[in-house]
């Protein structure tokens, strides 16, 4: 089984989100990296080029594979800003009803821009995806 290619990195989160070109892009994430450092109480980290991850749990594959990845964390990529909850949105189906304008994968959320969300839903449904999976051992 192959390895995951995306890992933990110790580059600098703080020097990527600087280099980030669009300045409205650039604001949000520096806006959802303090809102993620709240609910998490961790310091963000790189995985890979260019996602920013708080926390680690655990996962084990139907093989017996295992691996660490982050319950929440987000990419400023040059289409949208993706927010990660790797909890998945589904199970959030009031929360994202009443999240505003935005598209979805199974844990992606794809924006434009932060001013597009209400930001009290967007802390809650980050808390609760956060809580779903920080500290356990999850199966995929």
């Amino acid at each position: 089984m192959a390895e995951l290619k995306t890992k933990k990195t110790e580059a600098s989160v703080e020097e990527f989100l600087n280099g980030v070109a669009d300045e409205t892009r650039r604001r949000d994430c520096f806006t959802l990296l303090d809102m993620m450092k709240k609910i998490t109480r961790k310091e963000p980290k790189m995985w890979g080029a260019s996602m920013v991850g708080l926390g680690e749990y655990e996962y084990k594959y139907a093989s017996g594979r295992e691996s660490v990845w982050f319950p929440i964390g987000f990419s400023p990529r040059k289409q949208d800003l993706t927010i990660y909850v790797v909890a998945g949105y589904e199970r959030f189906p009031e929360l994202m009803q009443k999240l505003g304008k935005y598209k979805t994968g199974k844990s992606c959320l794809y924006i434009k821009k932060l001013e597009d969300l209400d930001m009290k839903v967007l802390k809650q449904l980050l808390t609760e995806g956060y809580k779903a999976l920080a500290g356990s051992k999850a199966k995929k």
